[in-house]
């Protein structure tokens, strides 16, 4: 037994599209919580992973990318990102310290340009909001360290951010220094899930974010942000096995031959890879069959959002 109190408490993890969010919480949490793509604003709603520090809980908000919101999904996403962080007892700005440095060369590409722009405007909202917040420059393996401190120096003089942690959230440098920060954080409190406990997400939600990453995983060059998963039903079986059936919806009839793919070759792809890791994050045999329906303008459609937590009414 230990005399320590126990913590917990809530830390919402902010920062631009693609700047490691997902992977951090991930790697805090030391199990999958969150999908990972290659694409940017793939995180559409906070994630609460569960890591533990001793004998405090880091309820963790994985939120999705803040940028300039364009569409009605948008604002609802930025919204979400901007409430995890009002509620939690610790906020971490994670900044991609590659793309910072990239942005400066002369061949910089107009999306490296608007990470570095969205980074900016987190920054000013912070400020303006007047909540100190931690620091953390990821990807700090493929960058010189003058290069760091002086994109460290740089934010830190903003007067917004009370200190400045180095992390590479890939390969975990840095991450379990932030990790025992974030927990000597947390207030005195019971802890607010089982210390065996990663995640908050229902399996029917899960389930549909991690086949929706699949989706991506695989047509990232040929779909655009235009689908959505959803599960329709979810059986528990008398053998302990799981019989889940679930809907990716496309905009137009053209996106839904690039999800089937030759003789259903894609789909059978996605619906093989999410099947396995669901087996393994569920513990038990799935049994999954997916399929595709077109719906146009389903980004406005109310439907979408209910399960979410995302607000149609932004």
């Amino acid at each position: 037994m230990t005399d320590q109190p126990t913590r917990a408490g809530f830390a919402a993890v902010i920062g631009a599209p693609n700047a490691g969010k997902s992977t951090l919480v991930n790697r805090l949490v030391g199990s999958k919580v969150s999908i990972v793509t290659r694409k940017v604003q793939t995180t559409r709603f906070p994630v609460r992973g569960v890591a533990m520090e001793g004998q405090a809980q880091i309820v963790l908000v994985d939120t999705p990318g803040v940028f300039t919101p364009r569409r009605r999904l948008d604002r609802a996403m930025v919204r979400a990102a901007w409430a995890g962080a009002e509620d939690a007892d610790a906020v971490v700005h994670l900044v991609d310290a590659e793309a910072e440095i990239n942005s400066l060369a002369k061949d910089a590409t107009p999306a490296q340009h608007r990470g570095v722009e969205d980074t900016r405007t987190i920054t000013e909202q912070l400020k303006k909001a007047s909540r100190p917040s931690i620091l953390a420059l990821n990807k700090i393996d493929a960058v010189r360290r003058d290069q760091l401190l002086a994109i460290a120096d740089t934010l830190y003089k903003t007067g917004v951010y009370s200190e400045v942690f180095m992390v590479s959230a890939e390969n975990g440098s840095g991450v379990g220094d932030l990790k025992a920060r974030l927990g000597a954080l947390m207030p005195e409190s019971p802890w607010l899930y089982p210390a065996d406990q990663t995640a908050d997400l229902p399996a029917r939600l899960l389930a549909a974010e991690i086949t929706r990453e699949k989706v991506y995983l695989r047509v990232h060059e040929e779909l655009p942000y235009a689908a959505a998963v959803e599960t329709t039903a979810f059986e528990e079986r008398p053998d302990g096995s799981a019989r889940l059936e679930q809907t990716i919806y496309v905009e137009r009839e053209s996106q839904r031959p690039i999800v089937l793919g030759k003789g259903g070759q894609t789909l059978k792809w996605i619906g093989q890879k999410s099947r396995e890791e669901l087996t393994e994050i569920l513990g038990r045999p799935i049994h999954l069959f997916l399929h595709v329906k077109v719906v146009e303008d389903w980004q406005n459609k109310r439907d979408f959002y209910r399960d979410t937590g995302l607000d149609f009414d932004v």
